[in-house]
């Protein structure tokens, strides 16, 4: 472990005043919002956006999964804070991960496996009891740090105010990830499902860099199997169809229909990519 008193050097980070906020909450109830009130009382003059609220509850891994891929469409600077916290309230650290020139603020329970994965050289560090004190957090509610942690931390870190430096201790490893990357042997790749969207799609966790090799893709999910094509409008309304959606993963899908439903797979589901004739 590396010594907190003398950590390495750190990539500088310019703080563009915006935040993303990632979270299992939901919109019904109001603790966005709350969250979103406490990060302006702190710092009136950072903009707030929702990355998404529908996370399924109590999965971190969901969360990293579209945070890893999405917050290259943000402003270099940004701070993005992402709540999915089964073990809130516990002794589970904080996570502060600064990489690609973003900054991101989470449980320490795998939620940023997949951006420290996928990012070159991010530097990572805990929030602990020093930085808490710094940001005047003495007493937490046990159960809603996305309100009483995360949410000012987010504001002081987007605003300027504070670094991760003088907020946290550097660390050398998070906690793992939930779910295992998908791997790749000479005529295969393997993964899950590991996300289903709003249109009931099943994205899974390979990417399209793992099937590079392949001559003929074909996507074995259950007993199907699938050609990668280009769009959803490649087959018939009704039928399956594998594809390489917009964020550079293997997604299965049904024409016009919801996939999770009428094909019966869900999240953890095994799906292989494998080549549908030998290599070249």
């Amino acid at each position: 472990m590396t010594d907190p008193n003398n950590p390495p050097e750190t990539a500088t980070f310019m703080p563009s005043g915006v935040i993303t906020l990632t979270s299992d909450f939901g919109l019904r109830d109001p603790f966005v919002g709350v969250m979103k009130g406490r990060i302006l009382s702190a710092a009136p003059a950072v903009r707030v956006l929702d990355l998404t609220h529908e996370i399924l509850a109590h999965w971190p891994a969901e969360a990293g999964f579209w945070l890893a891929r999405s917050y290259r469409y943000f402003p270099a600077g940004t701070v993005h804070v992402a709540v999915v916290d089964p073990g809130v309230g516990t002794a589970r650290d904080i996570a502060m991960v600064l990489a690609a020139g973003h900054l991101f603020l989470a449980p320490d329970n795998g939620l940023l496996a997949d951006v420290v994965e996928q990012t070159s050289n991010p530097q990572l560090w805990h929030l602990g009891a020093r930085g808490l004190a710094s940001l005047g957090i003495s007493k937490p509610s046990a159960t809603f740090h996305g309100r009483d942690i995360f949410a000012p931390a987010a504001a002081a870190l987007a605003a300027g105010q504070a670094s991760v430096v003088q907020l946290g201790t550097h660390v050398d490893s998070l906690v793992p990830g939930w779910v295992d990357e998908a791997t790749t042997s000479r005529d295969r790749v393997s993964g899950v499902i590991i996300t289903i969207d709003h249109f009931g799609n099943l994205i899974t966790n390979i990417a399209q860099a793992a099937c590079a090799g392949f001559v003929d893709p074909v996507v074995h999910a259950g007993k199907l199997a699938l050609p990668v094509r280009r769009t959803y409008g490649d087959v018939t309304p009704g039928d399956p169809v594998a594809l390489l959606n917009s964020f550079g993963v293997i997604e299965i899908a049904v024409a016009e229909r919801r996939a999770a439903d009428v094909l019966g797979l869900s999240r953890g589901a095994p799906i292989t990519v494998r080549d549908g004739v030998r290599r070249i």
